[in-house]
């Protein structure tokens, strides 16, 4: 839980500090600008908050790795619910009014996170888990999206090591695959989850696991 926090706080003094001309800058999902992800976070921070407040007095049904679905299908920006995230996000017209929304939401959500009993139990998505294991597996959807926040803004900071280390440590368990110890954290991630094409270098370090990829985690 302590990493749910560092990782958010991270990631949202990073949408802070991004000056406001690269919000029309492309973020690393596929089709949305850097304002798109921005109020992606917003719908994440709600997620975080209804979940937290959907108590469920059935036993567990996922944990912080199994929490996650996984796909070869890598988005395209284009379906029904990624289409209303760019109509929301060009609503606020101004990326001030964005950040004040995605700072209020988002303050309220890491409280939330902070006061909650990591053993209470807690529905969404038709599943089971302890809020524990739900904020453990969040630290992979914070962590993903800070790369994809700074994938074209260098001059941001990116997420921390042990985000990093945390997230690709869900990543291989998930999916069952282990990245060659010569890949960093981060280019494990950005290559396990399609973020970035392998060079042929790093194909040839893969071997067949090259076949599998994309890993799509959402």
């Amino acid at each position: 839980m302590d990493l749910f926090s560092r990782s958010w706080a991270a990631l949202l003094a990073a949408v802070a500090e991004t000056p406001d001309e690269d919000f029309d800058q492309p973020s690393g999902c596929a089709g949305w600008l850097v304002r798109d992800l921005a109020c992606h976070l917003v719908i994440d921070a709600q997620d975080v908050l209804i979940t937290l407040a959907t108590p469920a007095d059935t036993e567990p049904t996922r944990d912080a790795v199994t929490y996650w679905e996984v796909s070869g299908e890598p988005p395209t920006g284009e379906d029904d619910l990624d289409a209303l995230i760019v109509r929301l996000a060009a609503a606020y017209q101004e990326p001030r009014l964005l950040k004040f929304h995605l700072d209020d939401v988002g303050s309220a959500a890491g409280r939330a996170a902070a006061l909650a009993d990591p053993a209470a139990r807690v529905a969404t998505r038709d599943i089971v888990l302890t809020a524990g294991d739900f904020l453990a597996a969040y630290v992979l959807e914070w962590t993903l999206h800070h790369l994809d926040l700074v994938a074209h803004l260098p001059h941001l900071d990116g997420p921390a090591a042990d985000s990093l280390a945390e997230t690709r440590r869900i990543m291989e368990r998930r999916t069952g695959e282990t990245f060659p110890a010569s890949f960093s954290d981060t280019d494990a991630l950005l290559v396990g989850t399609g973020r970035r094409q392998p060079t042929d270098a790093e194909k040839a370090e893969l071997g067949d696991l090259a076949a599998k990829l994309p890993f799509v985690i959402g």
